[in-house]
């Protein structure tokens, strides 16, 4: 018997989960790359609190510094957000090893991307360790002041509800494809 059969044709080769935990990695790693990237650039290009209009009327780029979460909430609490941050991305990268689905790495990889990236100011910007505040800088008229972590964030957990919606597992295997696969496996 090879391999394969073994494992049931819903199963996904080991190759293929290497394929996928890959990309999850490449996604997770073009994430952080961006927002690292980008932040660098914007505090060596500019003064906080400085504008400077990129398409008039629609977007412009507003150096911040932002010690709280999404729309600057929580203010007081720079900690508690590196806690949370912290957790969310020890928890993806434990979960990473059951990513049997492309459009699971791509979602989760994000994600992790995004929190480590916003992590990192957590800990390593001023004013302290672990009390750093996120450099955020993409402005639109009425609304919110962000960065590429935040944009990376929200586009995978969009992915990840898109995928839970329409009944996508982790792991690659839908229900009914490894109750067929065990089926025939013990007709063997």
């Amino acid at each position: 018997m090879s391999e394969n059969s073994l494992q049931g044709p819903a199963a996904p080769s080991i190759l293929r989960r290497r394929t996928f935990w890959l990309l999850w990695l490449g996604c997770a790693a073009f994430a952080y790359v961006c927002d690292q990237l980008t932040k660098w650039w914007v505090t060596s290009t500019m003064i906080e609190g400085q504008t400077t209009p990129v398409i008039p009327g629609i977007l412009q780029w507003y150096f911040i510094r932002n010690s709280g979460a999404a729309f600057s909430i929580g203010e007081n609490f720079t900690w508690f957000f590196t806690l949370i941050m912290a957790a969310v991305s020890v928890a993806i990268i434990v979960m990473s090893r059951r990513i049997g689905s492309a459009w699971w790495g791509v979602g989760l990889g994000l994600v992790l991307g995004g929190a480590l990236g916003n992590l990192t100011d957590r800990l390593f910007r001023p004013p302290s360790f672990a009390m750093g505040h996120v450099v955020d800088f993409i402005s639109f008229p009425n609304f919110a002041i962000f960065n590429m972590a935040d944009m990376a964030v929200v586009g995978g957990v969009i992915t990840i509800c898109l995928l839970t919606l329409l009944g996508v597992p982790m792991n690659g295997i839908k229900e009914e494809d490894a109750k067929a696969a065990a089926e025939e496996t013990e007709n063997d």
